[in-house]
């Protein structure tokens, strides 16, 4: 992990300017999306933290796939949510009726991911009226099939909403939730940043 962190401050310019650039778009009033990709430990993690660091006037909201609950239909949603439910009035009540239970805030039968959709779109659009929204996915690849749908079908249909989403998925990933939509490819460093940080991560002399 300290090896990641020393990767941002070391290089990474190129795509640090990229999220500058799309959390400006958020401050103009428009939405944006970018899915980064790469492998393990390359840096994802510390590029979703810049974004964080530098959204100054943002509502933040963070949202981390984990293994461990990726047979958990909506567990995903359920953290992108949670943050702005206090928005869930300005919602038509159908929408309210599959998110409620969708978030096991209601009994009754599966919902429509459809209904489920536009309601978590309904959701971070009011959650973005009083100032832009930013949604940090990290290992996208691990949440529930149910949320990775859900999430896809949202970020392709933000238009004027003040909200910016940025997904970081690990590679390989086999998953197409988020084909279509901008991506930033990770590489590795080049090579006076990847020694520096080698010089970093492992004291005293190298052969």
């Amino acid at each position: 992990m300290a090896a990641t962190r020393a990767t941002g401050f070391l290089d990474r310019e190129s795509e640090r300017d990229v999220l500058d650039r799309l959390l400006a778009q958020g401050r103009d009033g428009q939405s944006a999306v970018l899915v980064i990709r790469g492998e393990a430990g390359i840096g994802k993690t510390e590029l979703l933290r810049y974004a964080a660091r530098q959204a100054s006037g943002f509502r933040v909201v963070q949202v981390m796939g984990v293994e461990a609950e990726m047979e958990l239909p909506f567990a995903g949603i359920h953290q992108l949510c949670a943050p702005v439910l206090d928005q869930l009035a300005a919602l038509p009540q159908p929408q309210q009726d599959a998110l409620n239970v969708a978030l096991g805030l209601a009994s009754g039968d599966v919902p429509d991911r459809f209904l489920v959709g536009l309601a978590v779109l309904g959701l971070l659009s009011a959650g973005s009226e009083d100032r832009p929204l930013l949604c940090l996915v990290e290992d996208a690849q691990w949440l529930d099939a149910a949320s990775g749908v859900i999430l896809g079908f949202v970020t392709r249909r933000l238009l004027a909403e003040t909200v910016a989403m940025v997904i970081a998925v690990r590679e390989p990933d086999m998953r197409r939730d988020f084909d279509g939509l901008s991506e930033l490819r990770l590489r590795g460093l080049p090579e006076e940043p990847a020694r520096a940080l080698l010089m970093r991560a492992v004291p005293g002399r190298l052969a």
